[in-house]
């Protein structure tokens, strides 16, 4: 395996006022390696901003190590970390009156020095930026003329010219729609891969993390930072642990979080795609997915428009919609009372 490009021992974050210490979190161990994209997770107050703060050398860590590229931290000049440590925060840019490729050739400062004066180099680099997130049509743009979605690329681009192999992204997809915030997400990830670059971005969307990130991070106030694949962290029951709450529960079947724990069991079998929606179906209306079994209600999932139900007293419904399905369930419902009665569903 590849050097870590951030190592942390034991970290402690947090302020201080005056002789008074404020203790966010304490006891951070973790490792963040290039060519992945992490994400971090944690409700509000948990201190994923103050991890990316101190990362990012905003604020001193109150104890620990914390290493970048296997120097201390606190030993990097500030010349140092403007050319290793990239950092994109949630706030809108106010450059408004700067066209697209003048905001991303801020981003070259640390390496032109006083004057800022771009060479052929510097231009190329830019280029490739503009290019490396799709942006290159909106180079002569003003800033103010683009669209959220769009200004986060040229945000990153400017990132991306800074040459550093850490970028540090607080909620990245949090002001975008639902088709900028999947296209922003996918370019992180293509970009950690494609250029070996070590990426972590604080984030609230659980979908996306789970399908995109290489690693998580999962963060709570009062225990210790869950770290892993999104695959291993669920089947270890992390996910159950770390996010369920009374009246909310991690349902790892799916990968969601659910207001209730569904607990009359619903045979889901047939065509992938119509069996994953139609189990999202029942899952909102208080059912649990499970495999076919004798004695409960099970679904045959032909296609999208043949949906087989099969009765645990015997008989067969043929339905061509997920709408008819749930009206259908909700009237035996209805009719059999509120108990879980799952043999007579």
């Amino acid at each position: 395996m590849e050097k870590a490009v951030i190592t942390a021992n034991d970290l402690c974050i947090g302020y201080r006022q005056g002789k008074q210490e404020k203790r966010i979190h304490e006891h951070l161990s973790f490792r963040l390696y290039p060519g992945e994209l992490t994400c971090l997770l944690g409700a509000n107050g948990t201190g994923k901003s103050t991890l990316l703060r101190t990362l990012a050398a905003s604020q001193p860590a109150l104890s620990g190590e914390l290493f970048v590229q296997e120097k201390p931290l606190s030993a990097y000049s500030e010349k140092e970390r403007s050319r290793t440590i990239g950092v994109v925060l949630t706030d809108k840019t106010q450059a408004g009156g700067l066209t697209v490729y003048e905001l991303v050739a801020l981003g070259r400062q640390p390496h032109t020095g006083f004057f800022g004066r771009l060479n052929k180099t510097d231009h190329s680099i830019i280029e490739e930026a503009l290019e490396a997130v799709s942006i290159s049509h909106k180079a002569h743009s003003y800033t103010a003329e683009l669209s959220d979605g769009e200004r986060q690329k040229v945000m990153i681009a400017k990132a991306l010219v800074q040459e550093c192999p850490l970028i540090l992204l607080d909620e990245p997809t949090a002001f975008l729609d639902v088709v900028s915030r999947i296209e922003i997400m996918t370019l992180l990830h293509r970009l950690a891969v494609e250029q070996k670059k070590a990426i972590l971005l604080s984030t609230h969307d659980l979908d996306l993390a789970i399908q995109m990130g290489d690693c998580l991070w999962l963060q709570e106030k009062g225990r210790p930072m869950a770290c892993g694949a999104p695959e291993d962290l669920i089947m270890s029951g992390a996910f159950e642990s770390f996010f369920g709450k009374e009246g909310i529960v991690f349902d790892p079947a799916t990968g969601k979080l659910n207001t209730e724990a569904p607990t009359s069991p619903i045979g889901v079998e047939g065509d992938f795609l119509t069996s994953y929606w139609v189990g999202n179906a029942l899952i909102r209306n208080g059912y649990r997915p499970s495999s076919v079994k004798e004695g409960q209600l099970n679904i045959t999932c032909k296609s999208p428009h043949e949906l087989v139900v099969a009765f645990p007293e015997g008989g067969r419904e043929e339905l061509r919609t997920v709408a008819e399905l749930v009206s259908l369930i909700s009237m035996r419902k209805s009719f059999y009372g509120h108990g879980n009665n799952v043999s007579r569903l």
